[in-house]
């Protein structure tokens, strides 16, 4: 057996460092960003004009007649902004490379959080080029960007800030499926190599059965659901679709859909039945995406770069790909240099005290919910523990400086017992509190979020799901496989209502559904308090049932469609502040830097190893979330995961 010292482990860990900082420090790299806006009708601020009805069904490759065959005599070509005298010498453009998940919350204290790509870092980037003097344009270099649709509408939202300030914002496009164009096309201008390829293919959801795989193991998962389309356990008892999740999962994909036709004829100048003929047609290369007028340009990165004076009216152009990002000193000889490796580590120097400003403090809560403290390792992803964010909560709420707090949530629930501990510790506050819910809000997830004086979501987010399941893993069928005899002596009639070795009886079965009954009564009643609805009309609206952002809105499950940055700005309002006071945006929980997550035993941070196995990380994680979540009695879970791109 091996045993590791964390001492030796620590300075192992603090040499190596040193030697990967040095030279990784000494290397200018293109920082990784992230952007965020609304889905619908924008000002443009660059020269795109307006797209006419066009016919998708003929794309046909055809040859550019007297086509420049220099680099610097098409980037010529390619420049269209009006002709006219430089205004200015030299102007500045920020550059900023996009791609992966961008997490909501706080990310890792120190050296290494610095290092990693959020959804606050990348809005508040864009803001901070939309308000820089010196900043003329946004170039976006979007790569593989992994958003659901809540964080999309962030990133749009953070692009119209920049436009509203009159600076145009262009995207660059190598490749992009259906999420990665939705954030493109809210720029100004979209820009793609000849060799570009653009997916722009619908809606689709896909629910994997288990069942018949369960059956062949000898399992069985005897599960018990309150409300008709609760169809969270249906992915281990049936082997297809049930009718009413059907037409659930169908009303939330029509709306999406709906909503990514609308938004692409408003951004893009084509008329909503076309564009749904360019949908269906799915895949364009970039001649045929620019032929349908889905993109602007087609133009290599240095051919667009050296059109940018020209577009902007000036003399010379200084594109800046590291904008904003901090300087490290790379110089770590002697104790000195210790030193500054052990702050850069720990997250800097003690940080001086706070502003006297009054703080509006955003509370994230992100992943399944359990019980007691969160947790975040290697291969289980992230989990919302109900000790910790009532701790935060807590916090919150007692600081005299903190006028309100905005939940901000991205959960598809978990625990009904945790979920309700945090519902009333929201409910427990004289303080403001409004919710605003991200890519999912579902079940336990919205549970949390209904004490709110406000509720927000983004058109897309998922949510609602107000039902109850329960259940157990019967693994008496592959303990004879194996050839496991289990004697049984109990006493008690519902003594074996938590036995792994056989299915609930007809008496545990009764047991169990009055508790999921009442778990029911208690989640409808308290939606219809926080709603201010009558209780029945919340139960039909309910059944377990899911939405999207929209419909939400429209059937009074939450009070607004909007954005984080809207959230906030209606929780000043409810402190009495006015809408554009300066006040102190405080993100909680704070992160841990590197010596607590050592030191406190979680392990490597779960983003560290996505892009070494991205598909097994992915798959052990929900086996673990499983895994620990079937270990409670009653859930308010969406593990079906309803994930729009």
């Amino acid at each position: 057996m091996l045993k590791f010292d964390r001492f030796a482990v620590l300075t192992a860990a603090v040499l190596a460092v040193v030697l990967s900082v040095s030279l990784a420090l000494s290397v200018k790299a293109e920082g990784r960003e992230v952007a965020g806006a609304a889905l619908g009708k924008k000002a443009k601020t660059d020269d795109k004009s307006a797209k006419k009805s066009s016919e998708p069904e003929e794309f046909k490759e055809e040859a550019d007649e007297g086509k420049p065959t220099s680099a610097a005599a098409k980037s010529q070509a390619a420049a269209k902004a009006p002709a006219g005298k430089a205004t200015e010498t030299k102007t500045t453009v920020v550059r900023l490379s996009l791609h992966g998940e961008y997490p909501e919350g706080a990310t890792e204290a120190g050296l290494f959080g610095d290092m990693q790509p959020s959804l606050a870092k990348l809005t508040e980037k864009l803001e901070e080029a939309a308000a820089d003097k010196k900043v003329a344009a946004v170039w976006l270099r979007i790569d593989d960007m992994e958003l659901g649709r809540g964080k999309v509408n962030e990133v749009r939202a953070a692009i119209a800030r920049v436009q509203k300030a009159g600076k145009p914002v262009y995207a660059e496009l190598t490749s992009a499926d259906s999420g990665t164009y939705l954030v493109a096309s809210a720029c100004d201008r979209i820009i793609m190599p000849s060799s570009g390829v653009l997916i722009v293919a619908g809606v689709r959801a896909e629910v994997s059965y288990y069942k018949n795989f369960l059956d062949k193991l000898g399992l069985k998962f005897d599960g018990l659901q309150m409300g008709k389309f609760k169809g969270a356990g249906e992915p281990m008892t049936r082997s297809s679709m049930s009718e009413p999740l059907r037409e659930s999962l169908e009303a939330i994909v029509d709306d999406a859909y709906e909503q990514m036709v609308g938004t692409i004829a408003a951004d893009r100048h084509i008329v909503d039945l076309d564009v749904k003929k360019l949908i269906d047609r799915g895949l364009f290369s970039a001649k045929m995406a620019k032929k349908a007028g889905l993109i602007d340009d087609i133009l290599y990165a240095d051919e667009f770069e050296a059109s940018l004076a020209k577009r902007l009216k000036v003399e010379k152009v200084e594109v800046v790909s590291n904008y904003k990002k901090k300087q490290v000193d790379t110089d770590f000889s002697g104790i000195g240099g210790i030193v500054k490796l052990m702050e850069l580590f720990s997250g800097g120097k003690k940080a001086e005290a706070s502003s006297k400003k009054q703080k509006i403090a955003v509370v994230y809560a992100v992943g399944e919910i359990i019980e007691g403290k969160s947790q975040s390792g290697m291969f289980s992803g992230s989990s919302l523990g109900s000790t910790t964010m009532i701790e935060t909560l807590h916090k919150a709420f007692s600081d005299p400086k903190v006028v309100a707090v905005v939940l901000r949530v991205d959960s598809p629930g978990g625990s009904a017992t945790a979920s309700d501990l945090i519902w009333r510790e929201t409910v427990r506050t004289k303080k403001p509190m409004v919710a605003s819910m991200g890519n999912v809000a579902g079940s336990g997830g919205y549970y949390i979020a209904m004490g709110a004086k406000k509720i927000f979501a983004e058109p897309g987010t998922i949510t609602g799901s107000i039902g109850v399941i329960g259940g157990k893993l019967v693994l008496g069928g592959l303990y004879e496989k194996v050839g496991i005899n289990t004697e049984i002596i109990s006493r008690g009639k519902n003594s074996g209502a938590f036995s792994s070795n056989q299915p609930f009886s007809d008496g545990e079965r009764k047991a169990w559904t009055s508790l999921l009954k009442e778990t029911y009564h208690e989640f409808v009643s308290k939606a219809a308090s926080g709603r201010k609805m009558d209780y029945k009309r919340v139960e039909e609206l309910a059944q377990g049932r899911v939405y999207t952002g929209r419909q939400a809105k429209k059937l009074g499950l939450i009070d607004e469609v909007g954005t984080l940055a809207d959230a906030v700005a209606e929780a000043k309002t409810l402190a009495g502040l006015k809408p554009d006071a300066d006040v102190e945006i405080e993100s909680l929980p704070q992160s841990k830097n590197f010596f607590e997550q050592l030191f406190n035993g979680d392990g490597a941070n779960a983003s560290d190893f996505d892009s070494l196995m991205p598909e097994v990380v992915k798959t052990v994680r929900q086996a673990s979330v499983w895994r620990n979540l079937l270990s409670e009695r009653v859930l308010l879970w969406m593990p079906y995961r309803i994930e729009l791109k």
